[in-house]
């Protein structure tokens, strides 16, 4: 295929595949430019505007619009958080509900013209590679681009063995109820942010000092000129410890083949059939293949590593944490991390294990995970 054909291909795959979305969804009043956003609340009720706009992968301009109008049509309402007014979440109506098996049946049937072949599955995968090689096109925006919510000067327990700084990055893919970093979720409107030049500053001053940088979150892998900000960090001499929750395992195979970072800490939230209640999201919206990915990339030794579980009492029992033992089997780090209740999670009514509990726990953990340690606890 010529590019010449491929480009021309490209715009009449989006002017024909709007047109359609465009005449069906008239009788709604609204288009194909409302369409993708009324789907993605649907599916990820309580979103944020700005957890909204990075989902579609669209400016927050264009995403404005779109929500003014399917607000004005009764579609979607718009509610404050109730421990923090400036916080917006996006819920659907009982008019949406009315439609919203129309819309994924027209999405189906769009889908089905356009995948006539022997198979489509291949034609599909196709179309999400070259989708996100898209991404790519654009010139790199260095490490300018990445959100910084905090910093914590001094650290003895982030990085094992370390004398080390943690990196708050800002926005997160995941609501975790007991999460204690509330802000960093959720970006109040007035929210201030950290230059990456002064973290920079900041790390050039500590030369000599410090050993090690541990990047957090939030979670660090949805932030662009990430691979760029470790770059400058490393050019310091530092090592880096990433965070992640394991829902990007592409990215993070990426920025670990770079041979950038040297020691990834993943957060296994709970059992499979639990992950949805316990990071905050709606089960359809629960990416299990990728989570299992993230940890059978790690489990191959490419990177040092470790899992972590955050056990809360309301969300976690024994047998659960049996069975991720059972599912990192050969781990070489398995960390259970006493819940702390620190004033500021996204929800309130959680509670911690005692000491002896969480050392009951241990022991039987340990008997398919033998590196399983407490920390944290007391």
């Amino acid at each position: 295929m010529s590019q010449n054909n491929f480009l021309m291909n490209i715009s009449i795959l989006y002017r024909y595949v709007q047109k359609y979305f465009d005449k069906n969804l008239a009788p709604y009043n609204i288009g194909s430019g409302q369409m993708n956003f009324l789907l993605l609340i649907n599916e990820h009720e309580g979103v944020t505007m700005q957890q909204l706009a990075a989902l579609a992968d669209i400016d927050k301009g264009t995403t404005t619009k779109a929500i003014q109008k399917l607000m004005e049509e009764g579609y979607i309402t718009m509610e404050s958080d109730e421990q923090d007014k400036r916080v917006r979440h996006l819920y659907t109506t009982s008019k949406t509900a009315g439609i919203i098996n129309e819309i994924y049946r027209l999405r189906k049937e769009c889908c089905n013209q356009l995948f006539k072949t022997d198979d489509s599955s291949k034609m599909e995968e196709w179309m999400q590679e070259v989708t996100n090689n898209a991404r790519s096109i654009l010139p790199t925006e260095g490490y300018d681009s990445i959100k910084i919510g905090g910093l914590q000067k001094l650290t003895l327990l982030d990085y094992p063995n370390q004398l080390a700084c943690t990196v708050f990055t800002a926005g997160c893919n995941l609501k975790c109820p007991f999460c204690h970093n509330r802000d960093l979720v959720f970006l109040p409107e007035n929210f201030e942010f950290y230059s990456p030049e002064s973290i920079m500053e900041f790390l050039t001053k500590r030369q000599n000092v410090l050993d090690g940088v541990c990047i957090t979150g939030g979670e660090p892998l949805i932030q662009p000129g990430l691979i760029d900000f470790i770059s400058e960090i490393k050019d310091l001499g530092y090592k880096v410890k990433l965070d992640t929750n394991g829902f990007y395992p592409d990215k993070l195979k990426e920025i670990v083949e770079t041979g950038l970072v040297d020691y990834v800490a993943m957060d296994i939230k709970n059992t499979m059939d639990k992950y949805p209640q316990t990071v905050g999201i709606p089960a359809t919206a629960f990416r299990k293949k990728e989570v299992a990915k993230s940890i059978r990339y790690l489990l191959s030794g490419v990177v040092d590593y470790e899992f972590r579980t955050t056990v809360v009492k309301e969300l976690h029992t024994a047998e659960d944490l049996v069975e991720i033992a059972k599912s990192i089997k050969g781990a070489s780090h398995y960390y259970l991390q006493q819940f702390n209740d620190s004033g500021r999670c996204i929800e309130e009514g959680f509670s911690a294990y005692s000491l002896e509990e969480m050392q009951e726990m241990e022991q039987k953990v340990k008997k398919y995970c033998p590196t399983a340690e407490l920390r944290g606890a007391k």
